[in-house]
C-alpha cells in the first residue's frame, strides 16, 4: 500500500475519501471533531505539494435520497475552521455545476462534496458512479479507515479508476501500520485486552488474537460468560447462556496452546445497575444471587497491572467494567493507567473501540499511549483477520 509520501501532487486534483461522518447537535453543530482534525496532516501535504484538494464523504444513513438533514453543507464552516482556509462547497457529485465549480479550483484550494449516500450507488459500489466521481480528478486518495470495511464505490471501486495513482492517505496509513505493529510485528510479550458487554461481539476478534498473543485479558460483562463456563456462580450479572459451548471451546484452546489467560479474581458487585446501587466485593470468582458484577475487584486490577507492565506490546479494545458509573469505574481507570505506565516505560500500546477510547479521554491519558485507532467497525473487522475491501483495493493499484 502506498502512502502519499511516495507522490508529488503539484498540479494535480486529488480526490480525496474522509470520513466527516461526525455527530451534529439540533442546530447542526459539530460535536466531536477528531474525525476532521486527523484528516489535516494528508490536506497540508498535498496542499503544501501545489496540489487541489475535493473532499468527499457521507454523513448519515440518507438510505440513497437527497435529505438536508444529511448535507454536508453544514459542516463546511467547520471543516474550513479545522483545516485553516476556506473550503467551498462543490455540490452535488452529479450535479454539472458541481464539474464546473472543481474545474475551476486552483492549486491550494480545497472544496467539499455533497454526501455521496445521496445517491443509492454509493453503497451498491457502482462502477458507473466510481467512474463519474473519477472524471473530477487526477488521483485518488484514501484517508477513511472507518469506512474502509465497506466495498463502496468512494471506498474502494474508486481506486481501479486510477492505476499507479490510488494511495493511502496518512490516517488510513498510519491506522493499518499500527495494527500491523501488534498484530504481526511488535515485541514480545504480546498483551491483548478484550473487555465489552458480549462474547457473541468478540469471539472472531478473540479467535484471531489467540494464536498471536502471549497474554489475553478478557474484562467487561463477555467474563461472565467464561466464568459460568469454568464452573463458578454468577449471580445476576450479563451473561449469554448461548455462548457457553463457545467460551468452553476458547478455553480448551488457550490450555492447548499454552498461552496465558487472565479473567478476573474478584468483582465488584451492585444490588442493582446504577450510581444508587449498594456495592459488595467478591472475595474470589463466585457471584452471590441478586448481585451483579460491574467491574474488576482490587485483586484482579493488581493482577492485570502486573501482566501488563511485563509486556511490550499492547492493544486494548474495550473496557473491563461500567466506567460510566463512577462507583465501577475503578477497575476500567487502573487498566488505563497501567497501559500508560507500560508504554512511557517502552511497550507500544494501540488503543481501538469508542468505549475504550472514551476511558482514556476521561482520565486524560491520551498522549500516554502509542496510537489511539478511531476505525470503528473497521478495527473490529481488521483485528478479525478480515481484508478491508479499501485497503485491497490499494493494494491491488
Amino acid at each position: 500500500m502506498k502512502s502519499i509520501d511516495s507522490f508529488n501532487f503539484a498540479n494535480q486534483k486529488a480526490l480525496i475519501r474522509v470520513d466527516y461522518n461526525v455527530p451534529l447537535d439540533d442546530n447542526f453543530n459539530v460535536t466531536d471533531v477528531t474525525r476532521i482534525v486527523r484528516t489535516k496532516e494528508t490536506v497540508s501535504k498535498i496542499l503544501n505539494d501545489g496540489g487541489t484538494i475535493i473532499l468527499m464523504s457521507h454523513l448519515g444513513r440518507p438510505k440513497g435520497e437527497a435529505n438536508d438533514k444529511y448535507s454536508l453543507r453544514h459542516i463546511v464552516g467547520k471543516v474550513s475552521e479545522i483545516l485553516g482556509q476556506e473550503v467551498v462547497f462543490a455540490g452535488d457529485v452529479l450535479d454539472p455545476k458541481t464539474a464546473d465549480v472543481i474545474a475551476g479550483l486552483k492549486p491550494g484550494s480545497i472544496a467539499l462534496l455533497e454526501n455521496l449516500r445521496f445517491h443509492a450507488e454509493e453503497e451498491k459500489g457502482d462502477p458507473d458512479f466510481a467512474k463519474a466521481i473519477a472524471r473530477l480528478g487526477d488521483v485518488y486518495v484514501n484517508d477513511a479507515f472507518g469506512t474502509a470495511h465497506r466495498e463502496h464505490a468512494s471506498t474502494a471501486t474508486i481506486a481501479r479508476c486510477f492505476p499507479g495513482k490510488a494511495f493511502a492517505g496518512y490516517l488510513l496509513y498510519n491506522e493499518v501500520m499500527s495494527l500491523e505493529t501488534v498484530l504481526n510485528g511488535g515485541e514480545k510479550p504480546f498483551t491483548a485486552i478484550i473487555g465489552g458487554s458480549k462474547v457473541s461481539t468478540k469471539i472472531n476478534i478473540i479467535t484471531n488474537l489467540l494464536p498471536k498473543v502471549d497474554n489475553l485479558i478478557v474484562g467487561g460483562g463477555l467474563s461472565y460468560t467464561f466464568l459460568a463456563a469454568m464452573g463458578y456462580t454468577i449471580g445476576n450479572s450479563l451473561f449469554e447462556p448461548d455462548m457457553l459451548p463457545v467460551a468452553k471451546e476458547i478455553l480448551d484452546q488457550v490450555k492447548a496452546s499454552g498461552k496465558n489467560f487472565y479473567c478476573r479474581l474478584d468483582t465488584i458487585c451492585g444490588d442493582k445497575f446504577g450510581d444508587d446501587a449498594n456495592i459488595l466485593v467478591t472475595e474470589d470468582n463466585n457471584i452471590p444471587d441478586n448481585w451483579e458484577g460491574l467491574d474488576i475487584g482490587p485483586k484482579t486490577q493488581k493482577s492485570f497491572a502486573q501482566v501488563l507492565r511485563d509486556s511490550k506490546t499492547i492493544l486494548w479494545n474495550g473496557p473491563v467494567g461500567v466506567f460510566e458509573l463512577e462507583k465501577f469505574s475503578k477497575g476500567t481507570k487502573a487498566v488505563a493507567i497501567s497501559v500508560a505506565a507500560s508504554t512511557l516505560a517502552g511497550a507500544y500500546s494501540v488503543i481501538g473501540g469508542g468505549d475504550s477510547i472514551a476511558a482514556i479521554n476521561k482520565y486524560d491519558l491520551s498522549d500516554f499511549v502509542s496510537y489511539i485507532s478511531t476505525g470503528g467497525g473497521a478495527m473490529l473487522e481488521y483485528l478479525e483477520g478480515k481484508e478491508l475491501p479499501g485497503v485491497k483495493a490499494l493494494n491491488e493499484n
